[in-house]
């Protein structure tokens, strides 16, 4: 009877898990809501981050995902039980990753479309240095 329980209570909680697409707004930027700015090193130093951004690597420069280092900072540095969001540069990484956070970890997350281009062209926000870990 535990087993069965246990068993149901995880199918309920793997329903709740979810990812959504949006674009980036005040009101996301004004909220406690962590964003995970998930791009290179050099990208991150091209362009600097959003404040607040917190930077974690999931794919190297050649491509390949990263992911223990990933989810191990990843755990470490947000609260997943609660929503965060992701950031890439256009949209195209984490339109990837969020559905696997979701699918797979059952972590809520938004994936913000349009990624930093949107932010620093269209919306015009302020990015700030990246400093080395």
């Amino acid at each position: 009877m535990k087993k069965i329980f246990t068993l149901l209570m995880l199918v309920a909680l793997s329903l709740f898990a979810d990812y959504k697409n949006a674009y980036l707004t005040q009101e996301i930027l004004d909220s406690e809501l962590p964003i995970v700015d998930v791009r290179t090193e050099p990208e991150w130093k091209e362009t600097g981050l959003l404040k607040g951004a917190i930077p974690i690597v999931f794919f190297s420069e050649q491509g390949k995902p990263l992911v223990n280092s990933f989810l191990k900072e990843l755990n470490a540095k947000v609260d997943t039980s609660k929503p965060f969001a992701i950031i890439c540069h256009t949209g195209s990484r984490t339109s990837v990753i969020a559905p696997w956070l979701s699918k797979e970890l059952n972590y809520n997350v938004i994936n913000l479309l349009g990624g930093m281009d949107y932010a620093t062209k269209g919306l015009k926000l302020p990015t700030y240095p990246y400093t080395q870990k």
